[in-house]
């Protein structure tokens, strides 16, 4: 009997080029992934004839009612049960026939609903995913897309005389060549990181291949003893924590008497395609720890992570903790999330089938590109970020000027085809941290080694960290942990300076080694305030700090080997 012949590389090597080849046809989204779904649900509906009664009940039921609407004509009502989706807002929607292209758009979606959710035997992934690609079909049919079904649309256009489209069309030009030559969009230039947002004085005192250190220049005459270091994601750019004067939240920091630090993730190009989750973790966040130490010596540090780099600072500092190094003194959290079993919708894009196709594309160019990440994120947000857009820009004619943080969230960053593969599968996929077997160092890690005190933020409309995961944090260390819940979703609710307009959060305590609250138990419970949660953020890390007395520290340390190289924001920033 002759042996089973191992696939070589060269096999291997073919398979993933077809998957590349099928990736570049495919927006990098799995076709098996969306075929095995779209199985699980239809044989199992096909096996369910309780459930497709039930269907077909409410079929009969809608078309009764979308019937009796077209009868009643121009003196239907609105449907109350219909009437809370808010891309019909607009009073032109209770207009006939409008209300009836409203009407039964919004049954159609009901339907599909019901169709794609508690069929028996479907694979929770599965049904999420069979719900999730219903919905996007739907809205790409919705009436409010099209010029001839949307009042708003036909309104404007008897105003302006056809204007509002010829602008439009103008929009939609402009746009097509700027994505073909890969240029940022219109008015992002305006928003350069050193000319008009990133303009907290700092500098670089230091750098390696993945980071640049900014120390920003003190604006009081004392300080607070222990400085702070702002671990950003290094899938972005990190200056959403410094965006304009206003609502710089780096700034707001030195403000109040702290000596800030920050890291400057770099934008890797095909060479960095064999760099992981230890470099990032060794050149990162330990490198930019020992920086610190060194320029100021002989204090504790407090650490803030932002998303994944407070993902990434958790790990480091369970790695720490594991070694009995006690320089970190807190740890502040933003939407970072340390237990992936229910990451949200997000969650829809990886899995086996979608992370292997990204492999192969990451085999063949060494890294991910910024944009292929941006098309998962706008499918989440499909309404806000793509249908109203194209609406308001290319029907009505009105582009909304671009504002500092829209600019950033143009300004993407790559990443390392190893790193992104590893995080997705650790993290995402096998859920190693909050399973206590990631590795650091050939050893697994524990988040329930934490004791320093805790302040973590999740945001009430996130569709990147969702609140209700990133709280699992409570689960996962016995540390003292002040938790808040902001208003505003995953970029929005931490650039939440004070005086914003329409800002709330909740925040509440639990002491080290209590008992944790279910998650809805704690919304009833937690104080509700009005406004910016970064006083609270300033005056627990006031609480755990010693008294602003300290002179500030020099920039740098050059006697050390770290002078200064250059002023804030730096250069990798800068690269495209």
């Amino acid at each position: 009997m002759s042996k089973r012949k191992i696939p070589s590389h060269a096999h291997t090597a073919l398979d993933r080029a077809a998957k590349a080849a099928l990736a570049r046809c495919t927006a990098s989204l799995s076709p098996a992934a969306g075929l095995l779904a779209w199985m699980d649900w239809a044989c199992h509906l096909a096996n369910a004839p309780g459930t497709r009664l039930a269907l077909g009940e409410l079929a009969f039921d809608q078309a009764t009612r979308l019937g009796q609407a077209m009868a009643a004509g121009a003196s239907t009502a609105p449907d109350p049960a219909l009437d809370t989706d808010r891309r019909f807002s607009d009073p032109a929607w209770q207009q006939w026939p409008f209300t009836l292209y409203r009407q039964q758009f919004l049954l159609t979606q009901q339907w599909w609903d019901a169709a794609t959710r508690d069929v028996p035997g479907v694979q929770a992934h599965h049904a999420q995913l069979a719900a999730f690609a219903a919905r996007q079909w739907l809205d790409m049919f919705s009436p409010g897309n099209a010029f001839w079904t949307n009042p708003q649309v036909l309104r404007q256009t008897w105003q302006e005389g056809g204007a509002n489209l010829a602008r439009g069309a103008r929009h939609a030009l402009e746009d097509a060549l700027r994505e073909l030559e890969r240029q940022p969009p219109a008015g992002a230039d305006g928003f350069r990181p050193g000319k008009a947002v990133a303009l907290t004085p700092g500098k670089v005192v230091f750098r390696n291949r993945l980071i640049e250190l900014l120390q920003y220049e003190p604006a009081t005459a004392k300080v607070h003893p222990e400085p702070l270091l702002v671990v950003p994601a290094w899938i972005m750019k990190y200056y959403i924590l410094d965006l304009s004067p206003h609502n710089s939240l780096i700034r707001y920091l030195v403000d109040q008497g702290y000596t800030v630090f920050c890291i400057s993730w770099k934008n890797p190009d095909a060479s960095y395609r064999d760099l992981g989750m230890d470099e990032y973790l060794a050149e990162g966040v330990d490198a930019a720890l020992g920086a610190v130490n060194a320029i100021v010596p002989g204090q504790r540090i407090h650490a803030a992570g932002y998303c994944l780099g407070g993902t990434l600072l958790a790990i480091a500092a369970a790695a720490l903790a594991r070694e009995g190094d006690t320089r970190l003194a807190t740890l502040s959290l933003f939407t970072a999330q340390t237990d992936f079993s229910e990451p949200g919708e997000l969650g829809l894009f990886i899995d086996e089938s979608q992370i292997s196709m990204l492999e192969a594309q990451m085999a063949r160019t060494g890294y991910l590109r910024a944009d292929q990440m941006a098309g998962a994120f706008q499918m989440l947000r499909s309404y806000d970020l793509l249908w109203s857009r194209l609406v308001n820009e290319y029907l009505l004619g009105q582009r909304r000027p671009l504002n500092d943080l829209m600019a950033w969230n143009a300004d993407a960053t790559r990443m390392p085809a190893r790193m992104h593969a590893q995080y997705l599968r650790r993290l995402f996929l096998n859920n190693d941290l909050a399973q206590n077997r990631y590795p650091v160092g050939g050893r697994a890690v524990m988040l329930a080694d934490l004791r320093q005190p805790i302040f973590a933020v999740a945001t009430e409309r996130d569709h990147v960290a969702p609140w209700r995961s990133v709280y699992k944090l409570h689960h996962l260390s016995p540390a003292a942990l002040t938790f808040v819940l902001a208003s505003g979703g995953h970029n929005a609710g931490i650039v939440s300076e004070p005086g914003h307009p329409r800002r709330a959060y909740r925040i509440l305590e639990r002491a080290a080694h209590a008992a944790s609250l279910p998650p809805d138990d704690w919304c009833d419970q937690a104080d509700r305030h009005e406004g910016s949660w970064w006083p609270a953020w300033v005056r627990w890390l006031d609480s755990h700090s010693g008294p602003a007395r300290a002179r500030p520290p020099g920039m740098g340390a050059p006697r050390l080997g770290l002078p200064v190289l250059g002023a804030a924001p730096g250069a990798y920033v800068l690269e495209k």
